[in-house]
This record gives structure tokens, sequence and C-alpha cells, in this order.
């Protein structure tokens, strides 16, 4: 239920015992006279007694009747009605006399509404409805009471499709707000979508991913972390959709890309900042003039901060000290600081680069090690092959750069080509999203690595900041980052945002998670000179903490980390810290039958048509719990969440969790906890599960869902028996979270060839922003495999797609999801 409407009757039920002759209460009440009434016959003796008769009446006068109406319940989150009727009135008010403070709209008329708090146990709230005698100015009132329940999921869960559009519950409205090439610049044209736009430094890039939402004054236009009307998207532009960028598709002549194609899919990665705004009557629209609007792409000036800078490794011939760069790109997961700033992630950055099939020999076998263990390996092409392009302006370097062999006739320190090009990417970069002309920063201490996301843990005065980290590849790490400088809570408030984002990102410990079968953990320091992480390691040489920054995952390696099932997504439960992370699949060759742990347990088949798809095919969310609930400690407890599956998949070995028709899933991936300023972070929070599959594409588009999580150790120790594609079998034990159930639930369907990825919401939760990138991935120009966004509308045949964000509001004003 979304809504309670009070209406009904009171009945006080005083009747006294007099034998005198005076009226009975009852009687009074039955002729319509107030207690007023009584004293008003008598005002005389009143006066000489000093006395002074009732300002307020309970219910009823001479010229009016009220009713607040019967008692009501809800819960947390939901939107409620209070509706009173009166006669002989000429004003009304409705006041909260009791329970949780709310914010009472429409307090001057009959109905008025509020959102329901959050609760952890059912708790009255008392309202009272009063109305002022349109003669006497006599106040009339009556009183009522709604009984709020803690927060629950309050929708109907939407079926799987495979429908051109996006597909909410009922109640639920959604619109598109930001699409691809949308001008975000005054005088940029509108987006043609045919192949022949140009300027996307100035337009919104492709492959939106991850958002977050940074509050504005409406009025002042000042940071306001608590404005839900007017604010800043700050977001990930992760990658291109080449077929639809060109009239038709990406061209090259005798291998040489043309350089017109090249800068407008350059262009179009990176990360933009755009003002929205919400309407007078709740739509929402994003402004094209702003100063706030901005996009980074990998053309940007960087800075590099932390231990890495001025590091011999990122010397290049654009930054020969060092200490700046240029640029990031393949921007995925993100993160936030409490002082302001978004924080992006660059992940499968490695893939851009260009190495000769000659290089290994101009290289030392460190160095080769290094790059093979980030994929940057000899003969190496280059998605898109930037490196081909021949610049207009000579002497530009915006395409050189994805060359990262190394030139003999340069100087060996690699400051006269880009042969350390490669170490300036993998980082968490810092931007400022309330200052459009600030640089960037990269943040060098959070280590160098496929960065999905860096979510922090709850902030805490006197505690050190934690940052929690996924590298996203199958068989890579869960990381965190634990700042050297105990949190002061005034520094949320400097003006100066990037310096604070260097008092407290700039120094500190990396380490890497290990995760035992006993359903224990221990995070283990990658610091240079303790236990392998040495300059006599047998397989790499450490040379000093800057190398071991920028070759994190090899000091993973030494260290004896726990190898994931693609560690992507992490987040924090606001209401207890609890984290959790999204091991989106794997496949057979990645995990065998005979490499499973505990962790990463299953190794199944997941038949699509014909064809098999052995390994972690659907993949699963784990969580761990830091040891005395500190993210500081350096030993945790964990069991799995849930682990993904069709609904009609082996329940005891594969749907382990249980899932049924509505909320199984395929390949987690996006993952988000509401915003504790609302009730969908608060006692119970909410946590959105958004996927990224191409495993159960055969049964629905992917989707996103919503749960109602339990903690770490809700469930039970289980065995598992795997079966791989010979027929073998092995079992495997592990730790499973209790059943989610019902707490589990999909909330939306995404249209055809989608992958849904990127979250936030205002801090009343009322509105909840969601990205969708490369809608019809497969198809072309001339043959769209998808028309969305246009096809939401209708139809739309012939349209191209395009990656866009969308606004999911609840049609009565609610919290979305409650």
């Amino acid at each position: 239920m979304s809504e309670i409407h009070l209406t009904g009757s009171h009945d006080d039920g005083n009747v006294e015992l007099n034998t005198s002759s005076n009226p009975t209460f009852g009687s009074i009440i039955e002729q319509r006279q107030s207690r007023r009434a009584m004293l008003g016959g008598m005002a005389s003796v009143a006066a000489l007694f000093g006395l002074q008769g009732c300002d307020e009446d309970r219910r009823e006068g001479t010229e009016t009747s009220v009713s607040a109406g019967a008692a009501g319940a809800s819960s947390s989150g939901r939107q409620v009605t209070l509706k009173g009727t009166s006669t002989g009135g000429n004003g009304v008010m409705w006041t909260q006399q009791g329970g949780p403070a709310v914010t009472l709209t429409n307090a001057n008329s009959d109905t008025a509404t509020f959102i329901a708090p959050s609760v952890s146990a059912p708790t009255a709230l008392t309202f009272r409805y009063s109305v002022t005698g349109a003669q006497s100015g006599n106040v009339t009132y009556e009183d009522t009471t709604v009984t709020v329940s803690p927060a629950a999921l309050g929708f109907t869960a939407v079926s799987k499709n495979l429908l051109d559009v996006v597909t909410v519950p009922a109640g639920y409205s959604v619109s598109v707000l930001y699409r691809l090439g949308d001008p975000i610049k005054a005088g940029t044209p509108a987006y043609a979508n045919n192949g022949t736009d140009a300027d996307f430094a100035s337009r919104a890039g492709d492959h939106h991913d991850a958002l977050y939402y940074f509050g504005l004054g409406a009025t002042t236009g000042l940071r306001d972390d608590n404005s839900s009307s007017r604010g800043l998207l700050a977001m990930n532009h992760e990658n291109i959709s080449a077929a639809y960028l060109h009239p038709n598709g990406p061209t090259s002549v005798g291998g040489v890309r043309p350089e017109a194609e090249a800068v407008k899919e350059i262009e179009c990665h990176g990360v933009a900042v755009v003002e929205v705004l919400r309407g007078a009557t709740g739509g929402w629209t994003y402004v094209q003039n702003s100063t706030f609007n901005r996009r980074i792409t990998p053309n940007t000036p960087t800075e590099l901060r932390g231990p890495v800078r001025g590091d011999a490794q990122v010397r290049t011939v654009y930054s020969p000290t060092g200490v700046g760069g240029r640029g990031t790109i393949n921007n995925c997961a993100n993160g936030f600081t409490p002082w302001g700033t978004y924080l992006t992630c660059e992940e499968n950055w490695a893939g851009y680069f260009r190495r000769s099939s000659t290089d290994n020999a101009a290289r030392t076998p460190k160095q080769v090690v290094s790059l093979n263990r980030y994929g940057v390996s000899q003969g190496a092409g280059g998605a898109n092959n930037w490196a081909s392009v021949v610049p207009a302006v000579s002497g530009s370097t915006v395409f050189a750069k994805w060359n990262t062999s190394v030139n003999p006739a340069a100087p060996a320190d690699g400051t006269g080509d880009f042969r350390n090009e490669v170490n300036q990417y993998g980082w968490v970069v810092e931007i400022d999203p309330y200052n459009a002309a600030s640089t960037p920063r990269k943040r060098t201490a959070l280590g160098r690595m496929g960065h999905e996301g860096a979510w922090p843990a709850n902030f805490v005065a006197g505690r050190r900041p934690v940052y929690y980290m996924g590298d996203d590849s199958r068989g890579e790490y869960f990381y965190k980052f634990v700042s050297a400088t105990p949190w002061v809570a005034a520094d949320a408030n400097a003006a100066d945002r990037l310096a604070i984002g260097d008092k407290y990102l700039d120094n500190g410990t990396l380490y890497v998670a290990r995760y035992d079968a006993t359903g224990q953990g221990v995070w283990i320091p990658l610091i240079f000179g303790q236990g392998p992480v040495t300059a006599s390691n047998p397989a790499y040489a450490f040379a000093n903490q800057a190398d071991v920054l920028i070759n994190a995952r090899l000091a993973a390696d030494a260290v004896g980390a726990t190898k994931m099932d693609r560690p992507e997504w992490a987040a924090v439960n606001p209401a207890n810290g609890e984290v959790y992370l999204t091991l989106t699949n794997t496949n057979a060759s990645s995990r065998p039958l005979n490499a499973t742990d505990a962790a990463n347990p299953r190794h199944y088949n997941d038949p699509k048509g014909s064809s098999a798809q052995f390994g972690n095919p659907n993949g699963h969310i784990i969580r761990l719990r830091e040891a005395g609930d500190n993210p500081e400690a350096t030993t945790f407890s964990w069991d799995i969440y849930a682990f993904g599956a069709g609904s009609d998949l082996n329940a005891q070995n594969v749907n382990v969790s249980g899932l049924d028709a509505s909320n199984d899933f395929s390949s987690p991936d996006g993952l988000w906890f509401g915003r504790p300023q609302n009730a969908s972070g608060l006692n119970n929070p909410l946590l959105w599960i958004q996927t990224d599959d191409g495993a159960y594409t055969d049964q629905t588009n992917c989707m996103m869902l919503v749960a109602q999580p339990g903690r770490v150790g809700d469930g039970a120790a289980r065995t598992i028996t795997n079966t791989d594609a010979t027929g073998a079998t092995r079992q495997q034990a592990t730790i499973v979270g209790k059943a989610p159930g019902m707490s589990l639930r999909r909330f939306l369907v995404g249209p055809k060839e989608c992958e849904l990825t990127g979250i936030d919401s205002t801090p009343d939760g009322k509105t909840i922003f969601v990205n969708i990138q490369h809608p019809g991935e497969n198809g072309t120009g001339a043959s769209p495999t998808s028309n969305w966004p246009a096809s939401q509308a209708g139809a739309a045949v012939g349209s191209r797609p395009r990656s866009a964000t969308i606004v999911i509001t609840k049609d009565d004003g609610g919290v979305v999801g409650l």
C-alpha cells in the first residue's frame, strides 16, 4: 500500500451522572454545543472569579464540526495522505502532535501529505486537524494517529521480457533525461543522430555508466547536499558504439583511421558534469547552458598525485617530469567523498594501446612482466586503432599517445615517446564537479588496476577513511585503501575540495583480500619491504612503494590474495557498514572444476539454446563484515548473499539462493545502497542490483533488482556439487546467506541489448537516476537492433539507439522502491 486516506468519525463516549437540571455533556454534543458555549453562558461568573474560557474546542463548536479521520497505518518512505472534513469554518490546519517529526505538505488544507519517516519498529505519529470558526474565531480540533512500520518493498515485481523499452512497476513513471550527443554547451546544435554529428567535447558522451548526484541550492547555485530539486550529475562515459557514431560505421584507408572519426570516438569517452533541474510539476530536465557543465575526455589535462607522482615509470614526452598527464578513459564505476568531489575509475584502459610486434626486445624483462600482467601484450593493435591517425596539426600527440611502443631513437628514460603512457592509466581520478576549471587528480595511493569503482566506508570522525575497490577482470582481486589521516568532520565543508583530497587520498595503505574457507578473511597490506613485496621477489623485483602501486596486481599475486570471479562494484550498507561486492561471472577456463574455492564455489552449465555455458556464467554477490564493525580492521567474516541463476536451474547446486520468476537474474554488476538521507538508506536499507549479462539474454534483457538484505552470518555452511563439461563432479564447501525470498524483487527491465549501470537518487529518495548503455549493441546504423530511447515513446523504426540517463519517480510522490 503506497498511500492511505484517513476518514471516519470520532466518539468521546462522555456521559456523566448528575441529578441537577444542568445538561449532560452527551446532550450538549447532541445539540452541537461546545464547551465554550457552556462557558459563554457564564461569562459574568468567569469574570468575577478571574477565570478564562478554553481557547480551543476538542471537536465541535456552535459553528463548526470536524473529523480528522480514523487511525491508519503505513510504512517508512511511503506517502501518507491525511484527509479531514469540517463544516462551518473558514480556516483549517494540520499539525503534528507526536512521534518522529515529519514535514507536512499542504498543511493549511483539508488534505495534507507527508512521507512516513524511517523507524525500526512500529511507531505512532499523532496529527491534529483544527478548524477556526467563521464568526467566533474559536478553534475546534480532532486528533488522529498513523502507525508507521519499518520500510518494506512496495511494488509488484516486473516480469522478465525482451521488449525495446524500459519497463518499471505499476505506480512508477520513467522519463529520458540525457542521451548520447545531447548538447551541453550554449550554441551547440541539437543531435542529428545520423552519424554526422561532431564536437563531442560539448555533447553527452557514449556508454553512460556510473553516476552521482551533487546538490545545488535552488536559488543560490551553491553546493547544497540536501537539495533534491537542483543538482549536478557527474557521470562516466565508458566506451562507444562506433557503428552508430558515423554515417556508415568506422572506416580506415590502408589501415589508417580518419582523424575526424578518431576525434569523435575519443571525445565520446570520459566523464561529464551536467546540471539538472526539477520543474514545478516534478519533471526533470538538464540545463544546456549551465556554467557547471563540462566534459573531461582522454585529451583533458590531469595531475598525478600520491606516491607515484614524478616516478620514472610515468614520465613521457608529454609529461617529462611525471607529475602531469592527459586524459581519463574507460571510466566505469565510481565513488564520492564527503567533501563534495567525484571519484571516477579507469577500468579496461589497457585495450586502447598499441605495442609493436618487436617491442619486448626494447624492454627490460621486468617491464615485459608488468605489461603482460596488465594485458598490454606485444603486438597489441589497440582498440579503435587511434594510434594510426596522421594528425592535421604537425607535432600533435593526441593520437601518438596510444602507441606505447619504445621509439629506439628516443631517450632511454621514456621522456621522448609514450612507452610509459600505460602507467598513466588505471587509477582512481578525483574531480571537483562544482569547479569546471579545476584539473582532475589521479590518486595513485589507491593502486593501479582495472578499477571498477572506489566506494567509501561510512565516515566517522576520528576514524581513517576507507575505500573498497574491485579489479574488474576474471581472476583478479578485491582491494581496500585505508587513509593515513583520521577523518575530521569539518573538512566536509572546506572550500578547496581537491586539497582535502590531497589530505586523505595521497597517503595510506593499500590492502588486498584473502577469503578463507572458514568464512573468515584477512586484509593483506601491499607495502614495499613487507613479506614477499621486495626487491628479491622472483616473479617481479619491486623497487619501491611507487613500483608496488603501479604494479598492484603483481603485489597481490605475491601475497597470495584470493582470485575472484570478476570483482566489480562494491557497495557499503549505510546502516551497518557491511560491504557487498558483485562477482559478475567467469568461464570454465578461468574457473575450472578443480579451481573453485569457498568464495567462488560454483562450476556448472547454464545452457543458452543449443550452446553450453560452463564456469560461473551467472555470477554471485559476496559480502563481508569487518572485525569489530571497523573498516580499518585487518580481518573480516564473509558469506555469499545471492547466487545469480535462472529459476529453472538445479536448486541444490546452481540456483542455490532459491530464486523464482520474480527475482532470478544473471551477471550482477552495478550495486548501490539507498542514501541515508531518506528511508531507503536507514534501518534496513535498499540494495539496488544491476546486471550486465550475456548468459540469460535469451530469456530477458538486462535488469535492475532491489533487495533488503540481511546480515553476514544469517545463513549457514553448505556443500555444492559441481559438474564440468565431461560429466566429472567435485564438491565444494561454502558459506551461504539466508535465501533472499521476497525481500529481493525485479524492479526494472531495460531495452534490447543494453546494460544497466549507474544509479543514484536525490537526497529525499523521491527521484532516482539510472544509466542505460549500449542498447542495440549488435546492430549497425543501417540496421539498428534497438530504437531506444526513441522507442520509449512509441514505435521509432530506423532510429539509432543511444545510451541515456533515465529518471524514475513514484506516481504518488513517495520514496522510490518503498
